[in-house]
């Protein structure tokens, strides 16, 4: 006999912070792959998009990875730039974004690094 739905979640319990922890894992995941996308489109290898914005291979690599906690902001200023971008701070709380900062290059770029961006 088929189990409903709610019959299943009484006997298999979902632990909600192991899923949370998941999602940010995921969304970490997913971000670091479109940076190194980015970088790819740029024709960048990370040893040649750390020398543009002079930090290690290493610490190209831990941004691509999501490790931002210790990046400083001019770091990762100097990425977007490096693979064509710009970079935005926002303030988000719920449903209200304010735009608070926004470094923006001068040059123009590919449509290929546009359509990129747009996906992001």
């Amino acid at each position: 006999m088929a189990m409903s739905l709610n019959g299943f979640l009484a006997e298999h319990p979902v632990d909600l912070e192991r899923v949370e922890a998941h999602k940010k894992r995921m969304l970490a995941e997913v971000r670091a792959y479109r940076l190194r996308e980015l970088r790819e489109v740029a024709g960048l290898t990370q040893e040649q998009g750390a020398a543009r914005i002079g930090v290690s291979q290493r610490q190209l690599s831990k941004i691509e990875h999501g490790n931002l906690k210790n990046s400083k902001f001019g770091t990762v200023r100097g990425y977007m730039e490096a693979v064509g971008g710009n970079l935005t701070i926002e303030y988000v709380n719920g449903d209200v974004r304010v735009q608070i900062a926004r470094h923006q290059l001068q040059q123009r770029f590919p449509r290929s690094f546009r359509r990129i961006r747009a996906q992001i």
